[in-house]
């Protein structure tokens, strides 16, 4: 019955993947069919549509959900989505940005605010946490992409302000508005990037202890579990020794 049951485990884990992957596809056309709708079909002539199309490849999103979510926009049959941002905080006081794209902003508002109550937060009125953040363009490249220093030189000829650098691979930070160009630069010199968009990084950060975390991690997961919400962003901080026990 063990191996049964590690076998039911199994399947449940990768019946919740497969769910979370199609979620995230689901959201990834959205951001592509709107973008495509604001602007020029044409990914070369449009560097919202190009950053989107970009970053749904890196999560490997198949080509023609792609092409599908832009002739979507050409056909005129999309859906008319309002970006909305949702400000609040988490357990701690630890400070949430939630950005959405809803046709129906009544039921997002309520949802949102249904799921910061239901798991200790509070929603807060439009900027009363973004001044905690910055907006900025974030490209982020694997370990293997070069060496620190490379990684610095070429961050500095395409134009960029900072880069972090560590085992796990380099980020690089740019000004929101040099996105488009700073990634074709860097794309350029270091191939393909692991990932490329639109952030809002954290100016200050509120530290966590685990039973915190634990509980802001279920806040996270309620709120990307909405079909409306695209992104969810926040200022905490951790130490290792807390992230190793999550």
């Amino acid at each position: 019955m063990a191996g049964h049951s590690k076998w039911a485990n199994i399947q449940h884990r990768k019946g919740r993947q497969d769910q979370l992957r199609a979620k995230l596809f689901s959201k990834f056309s959205k951001e592509i069919t709107v973008a495509a709708k604001m602007g020029d079909p044409d990914p070369d002539k449009n560097p919202r549509l190009r950053l989107a199309v970009k970053e749904a490849r890196s999560q490997s999103m198949p080509k023609e959900n792609i092409e599908r979510a832009i002739k979507k926009a050409i056909g005129g049959d999309a859906e008319a989505y309002e970006e909305i941002r949702y400000e609040g905080y988490g357990p701690n006081g630890v400070a949430v940005i939630v950005e959405a794209m809803t046709d129906n902003r009544n039921r997002t508002a309520s949802n949102v605010r249904s799921t910061f109550t239901k798991h200790g937060g509070n929603l807060g009125e439009t900027g009363s946490v973004a001044f905690m953040f910055e907006r900025k363009g974030e490209v982020v490249y694997p370990a293997a992409a070069g060496d620190a220093d490379s990684v610095m030189m070429a961050a500095i000829e395409a134009g960029a302000e900072d880069v972090e650098s560590g085992a796990d691979g380099h980020v690089v930070w740019c000004a929101d508005t040099d996105l488009s160009e700073v990634a074709s630069a860097l794309e350029a010199a270091l191939g393909e990037s692991e990932s490329t968009r639109l952030v809002w990084r954290p100016t200050t950060t509120t530290e966590l202890g685990l039973e915190d975390m634990q509980k802001l991690m279920k806040l996270i997961e309620a709120l990307e579990d909405d079909d409306d919400v695209q992104r969810v962003t926040t200022n905490f901080e951790a130490s290792d020794a807390v992230m190793a026990q999550l």
